[in-house]
């Protein structure tokens, strides 16, 4: 399992943000709006779906984590039609920072009010390769930049969101309770109504799900 951050290192990743350029082209605004719960503070999971569903899906993931993009490229879409929008689960994220990028783009998946989270993660999902391993912090951040610009976002509110050191401190702290209530060794992992599960597919999704209701 990757290293916990620290909050020294959290603090240093988060004023490094600072410095990052987001003066990119802005992109046409035509992402999908996040069907988030915002109501608590950011650092709370992240839920879509009926809150008095049957089952509840705990999803934990790293934005960086290849795995983790394919479940939301090929197995979310699945759930969230035939599980998720029919009131049969509630749906939660919990990430997992393996590293900075990581950190960063949840910041950015958060940024302003969190509804724009769902649609946010999947254009991260689907951009990962251009934006985690885009080479210094800074290009990192114009990566993001952009991404966060074609969700609506304006430049003011991403620079604002990713040199939230503040943000950045209590969402790793957050992260660390999560660690210790369930021993994570690997991304995407699953807690189906309190039971641990590695990533499946989504046939294995539906046996479980199914087993439940």
């Amino acid at each position: 399992m990757a290293k916990v951050f620290n909050r020294r290192s959290v603090l240093a990743s988060a004023a490094a943000l600072g410095a990052g350029s987001f003066a990119a082209a802005a992109f046409a605004q035509d992402s999908e709006t996040a069907e988030a719960s915002a109501a608590g503070p950011m650092t709370d999971p992240m839920v879509i779906g009926d809150a008095d569903a049957p089952v509840t899906i705990i999803e934990y993931a790293s934005l960086t984590c290849p795995h983790c993009a394919r479940f939301h490229g090929v197995v979310y879409p699945q759930l969230k039609e035939n599980y998720i929008d029919t009131g049969k689960v509630r749906f939660e994220v919990r990430e997992v920072y393996f590293d900075r990028p990581g950190l960063w783009g949840a910041m950015l998946a958060r940024c302003g009010d969190g509804t724009r989270y769902f649609g946010l993660t999947n254009l991260l999902y689907a951009r990962q390769a251009d934006w985690s391993r885009a080479g210094t912090a800074q290009e990192v951040v114009a990566q993001l930049g952009r991404i966060g610009a074609q969700a609506g976002l304006t430049e003011d509110q991403i620079g604002e969101c990713l040199a939230d050191a503040d943000l950045a401190e209590a969402l790793v702290a957050r992260y660390q309770d999560h660690m210790e209530e369930h021993q994570i060794s690997g991304t995407p992992s699953f807690v189906v109504n309190g039971t641990m599960h590695s990533n499946m597919s989504y046939d294995d999704f539906v046996a479980v799900i199914e087993a439940e209701l």
